[in-house]
């Protein structure tokens, strides 16, 4: 391995820990946002409308803005066009699942906590069989088989284990109405 003559980056690590903060807080502000539309029968698709306008000023408008400060060329290969709007339309569809998982009574901290220890051992899985390791699967190290394991595991035990939901608060009682009115 030739040596490195400039130091490593670590701004990749800084990108994906932003990624993990993101991320982390997308189910809760999900969830918070899903109550707060206080629309029992379409609060789910109103959070999730909310969250496409989301994406068409984050993951439209500001990428339009550095490809034309850019001066970037408009051509979209085909192959990276289809792939690309797949992505999209497996992280919108992640999205309406998570949403589906409340609607469904499901707990945000463990929904999310499935999604995020189920997530990586997926992407693992699919990128060994896109890519497969030089000398074949049987070149993996223990570790990384070790990892994937424990993630699963991790989701599973949040699952099983998760704490009892905290009672719902009993609705005030109506007053009465006061006498002379």
């Amino acid at each position: 391995m030739p040596a490195q003559t400039e130091a490593p980056s670590h701004v990749w690590l800084a990108f994906s820990l932003g990624t993990v903060v993101s991320w982390g807080l997308y189910g809760v502000l999900l969830h918070l946002g899903q109550q707060g539309m206080s629309d029992p029968v379409n609060g789910r698709m109103k959070s999730f409308l909310c969250v496409g306008i989301a994406y068409v000023l984050v993951a439209v408008l500001a990428p339009l803005a550095v490809l034309v400060s850019g001066k970037a060329a408009w051509t979209f290969p085909t192959q990276g066009l289809v792939l690309s709007i797949l992505a999209g339309v497996a992280g919108a569809l992640g999205a309406l699942f998570v949403l589906f998982a409340f609607g469904a009574k499901g707990n945000p901290a463990v929904v999310m906590s499935i999604v995020f220890a189920g997530a990586p051992v997926v992407n693992a899985v699919v990128a060994l069989v896109l890519h497969p390791p030089e000398g074949g699967w049987g070149s993996l190290s223990w570790q990384f088989v070790a990892g994937i394991a424990l993630a699963a595991l991790g989701g599973l035990l949040v699952m099983r284990y998760r704490p009892a939901a905290a009672p719902s608060a009993a609705p005030a009682p109506a007053s009465a109405p006061e006498a002379g009115r």
